[in-house]
């Protein structure tokens, strides 16, 4: 079967543009997560109690997700639940407790849907440079009595 010049010039021109891609891709290092000295502190932290041991299933599963332009992962809680093989109650007794350490900030969404906010000076993905744009960091606006905002500026006078 022979392809002609034309549709093989047009197949290597694709080829070539792919792996252009793909170097483009690797070289933001998007599946890599830094953590800092300070983030190997908490992960010490959760491992001194067996309630912080469970719950670091879960911090490093959010760790592994987090978006790199604003340090979140948006999800539900049955899909948590079903990811790490537990009980969505189980779920919801970890992100109480990470809660407590001020380990992350949970900004509710939608029904039992929430954006889950690590703290950008333990976890990153992404560049350093827009770390100030995590929304951890960043003023966060909801429909409350700015309980969340509270959480977060408590979690960075520690």
């Amino acid at each position: 079967m022979f392809i002609d010049s034309e549709k093989r010039l047009k197949q290597l021109s694709d080829e070539a543009k792919k792996s252009t891609e793909d170097l483009e891709e690797a070289k933001k290092n998007s599946r890599f997560t830094q953590v800092s000295p300070k983030g190997w502190e908490r992960v010490r932290e959760l491992l001194k109690d067996s309630q912080g041991i469970s719950a670091l299933k879960l911090y490093s599963f959010l760790a592994e997700h987090i978006d790199p332009t604003c340090g979140a992962v948006v999800a539900d809680q049955q899909f948590l639940a079903e990811k790490l093989g537990v009980s969505r109650s189980t779920i919801i007794r970890w992100l109480n407790y990470l809660e407590s350490k001020n380990a992350l900030v949970r900004i509710p969404v939608a029904g039992k849907v929430c954006a889950y906010a690590l703290d950008p000076h333990e976890v990153w993905k992404g560049y350093n440079t827009t770390k100030n744009h995590a929304a951890f960091v960043t003023k966060t606006l909801v429909n409350k009595d700015g309980d969340i905002q509270r959480r977060i500026m408590a979690m960075f006078s520690n």
